[in-house]
């Protein structure tokens, strides 16, 4: 009665994996979990920051709702005393587990990770996430750094292991435990990497040969982006090996060679995190658990890796808030899996040749908020209701729409972003859109650009996504009652993706767009 669910949720993960199309990473496991899902290619975080993208998708509200633009506000005292995914699941006889990072730890989740709210279990953190931002990567000077490219010999860390790796092994102890008992579960795993520092075991590095890395493909800053819109990558000039490199603040670029190493690095934990899930899904096939529970896997945000001259999430760009979405859903996304068949055999990224097709993609704009109500009903049960227009005072209710109605499309084919439509107002009014939002202190680039803090927040960057477009306005906000003043407008930018699939050539104001601003007020 009912199906299990494995959540996974990975930190700062855009989709450089083989399933969306990236020819370089190596990711088996993920491209194998692809090859039995549904696929969500055009999938878009609500703000490209860590702890209000995880509050906004956990509670299935937006920013403006949660009132979380920085990491320093618990929702349920500063904003309304919502329900939240797991808590909703809990609430109707399943058992929650949290492993790793899932909410984002500290007073944005009450210092517990919202427990007892969410979860039935106090959550688990791994012991070796505090020594994260330790000097544990050994320099060309033999001594230990904190630095942002940092290929580590994992015996020689603190407890001979890393947080991931320790992630995997709870969460693969409580599926054991949960196979026993015979219990419904929700269990969420959040992964650490490729968050910063960039810190792996190195031997993923021989998976990607530097001769083999290339610079993102507009490494430079547009000449016409508003400056309030540049995010100026504070947190990683603060790495030791960053800081040693003296670039110019705000838009210095960091030299081409190191680009390239950050740029390997990324790929290499990427890799990194896919053994873990290859081994997590393996577990769930070893439980006999692969029949009956429902596999999400996403992310809270991107990174931008050098596009725009930027680095880091923290903007309103598709590198900062595109992230990889797919559900696998035993006898819906696949034929009906039976007991004991594998379904995810480990694949090992230094020996597995050839990638695998997603088993269903579509190209719908799809919004992480919109996880909350889709999970629910997969899972067969009630989906919550819509949030009425202000919904501070309403405990259950969704601001995103379940997107299971995307999921039948014939096998193998990829669903198209656009319906034909004869009524084009009917049409363009339920066209699929993804909003996002960046706080801004000042309309240049300050050292607290990329996380002003709530009373500093000046400007809001209200950003909307469709198939054909990017559409962002800068508009005056007060943080003292969270107000957003659209007469206000300190800057735009509109991008057609047709002809500028990068978002490199800014086109707002040589374009007449009433129309966007209007659908942007709506």
């Amino acid at each position: 009665d009912g199906m299990n669910v494995l959540f996974i949720i990975v930190d700062d993960l855009r989709p450089v994996l083989g399933c969306y199309g990236d020819k370089l990473v190596k990711s088996p496991n993920i491209d194998q979990l692809a090859s039995q899902s549904m696929v969500f290619s055009n999938a878009y975080a609500q703000q490209a920051v860590c702890a209000p993208s995880r509050v906004s998708f956990l509670t299935g509200r937006r920013p403006d709702t949660t009132r979380l633009y920085d990491f320093y506000s618990y929702w349920r005292v500063h904003a309304g005393n919502y329900s939240t995914m797991p808590q909703y699941f809990k609430e109707n006889g399943y058992v929650t587990l949290s492993v790793g990072k899932v909410f984002h730890p500290g007073v944005s989740s009450n210092y517990s990770d919202d427990y007892p709210y969410s979860w039935s279990i106090p959550p688990f953190h791994p012991s070796a996430e505090k020594h994260e931002n330790d000097k544990t990567c050994r320099g060309k000077d033999g001594k230990l750094h904190a630095n942002l490219v940092c290929p580590v010999n994992v015996t020689e860390m603190p407890g001979g292991t890393l947080p991931d790796i320790q992630s995997t092994e709870e969460a693969i102890h409580l599926l054991n435990i949960m196979k026993t008992t015979r219990q419904k579960f929700f269990l969420a795993v959040g992964y650490h990497k490729p968050h910063i520092p960039l810190r792996y075991p190195q031997e993923f590095l021989k998976l990607y040969p530097l001769e083999n890395i290339t610079l993102a493909p507009d490494p430079w800053v547009p000449k016409k982006l508003p400056s309030v819109a540049y995010n100026p990558w504070t947190d990683i000039r603060q790495r030791d090996d960053v800081e040693a490199l003296n670039v110019s603040f705000p838009y210095g670029a960091l030299p081409e060679d190191f680009q390239l190493r950050i740029r390997q690095s990324y790929y290499a934990a990427v890799s990194y995190l896919d053994v873990q899930i290859g081994l997590l899904l393996s577990a769930l096939d070893d439980t006999g658990l692969s029949n009956n529970t429902i596999v999400v896997f996403t992310a809270d945000h991107g990174w931008s890796l050098g596009e725009h001259g930027e680095w880091a999430k923290y903007s309103n760009f598709d590198v900062a808030t595109r992230v990889p979405l797919m559900f696998y859903v035993p006898g819906v996304t696949t034929s009906p899996v039976s007991q004991g068949a594998r379904v995810f055999p480990y694949l090992d990224p230094f020996s597995h040749i050839g990638g695998s097709v997603p088993q269903g993609q579509s190209e719908k704009v799809v919004e992480l908020v919109s996880l909350f109500p889709t999970l629910a009903e997969l899972a067969g049960l009630q989906v919550p209701p819509a949030c009425p227009e202000v919904s501070f005072g309403v405990v259950l209710c969704t601001e995103g729409k379940s997107i299971v109605h995307y999921f039948n499309t014939s096998e193998g084919k990829v669903e198209q972003g656009q319906e034909g439509c004869d009524d084009t107002d009917r049409c363009f009014n339920e066209e699929p859109v993804a909003f996002s939002q960046y706080p801004r202190p000042a309309d240049t680039p300050q050292w607290n650009s990329d996380k002003p803090k709530l009373k500093d927040i000046r400007i809001m960057g209200y950003s909307m996504r469709t198939i054909d477009y990017r559409y962002t306005v800068w508009v005056h906000f007060d943080p003292s009652n969270f107000s957003a003043n659209f007469e206000d407008v300190h800057a735009g930018e509109l991008y057609m993706m047709e002809n500028d699939p990068n978002q490199d050539y800014n086109i707002y104001n040589n374009t007449s767009h009433g129309w966007l601003f209007k659908k942007i007020l709506g």
